[in-house]
């Protein structure tokens, strides 16, 4: 097995990844995304991987809400999960899933396909990530 401890979060993301491999060998690809958030969510529970499904997370630009959106999931506090049930995954999915993190203002995320025959995932990490001095992980300004 590949030693992943270079990533942040690499115990966090490698529990993540087997509860979707879990989910993708008893599904497979086929159904719509909804179906694998719900399957994941139960995995994660029966795993004991705290999360929030459909996170509503606010984004701001320079200190200005703007807007909300929902992410798939928002693990521990710590990892954004993005579904995906598309027969390739594309650079825009990338692209979205890092905007993602920088707009949470996240370290660490994971882009995850089940929509292939074998199941696809990228773990994204965010550049621009900047510590929130209060020590929370939500997103927005302090």
């Amino acid at each position: 097995m590949q030693d992943h401890s270079e990533y942040k979060h690499a115990e966090l993301t490698h529990a993540i990844i087997g509860a979707c491999m879990e989910v993708h060998t008893i599904l497979g690809n086929g159904f719509q995304e909804v179906m694998y958030q719900r399957a994941l969510s139960i995995e994660m529970k029966i795993r004991g991987i705290e999360h929030s499904r459909e996170h509503e997370m606010e984004v701001y630009y320079k200190e200005h809400h703007i807007g909300d959106r929902r992410v798939d999931f928002f693990v521990e506090g710590k990892v954004m999960v993005e579904l995906k049930a598309v027969s390739e995954m594309t650079n825009d999915h990338l692209a979205q899933g890092l905007n993602y993190l920088e707009a949470y203002n996240l370290e660490v995320g994971l882009l995850i396909n089940f929509g292939t025959r074998s199941l696809q995932y990228k773990r994204l990490l965010n550049k621009k990530y900047k510590p929130n001095p209060s020590g929370t992980n939500e997103s927005g300004p302090s």
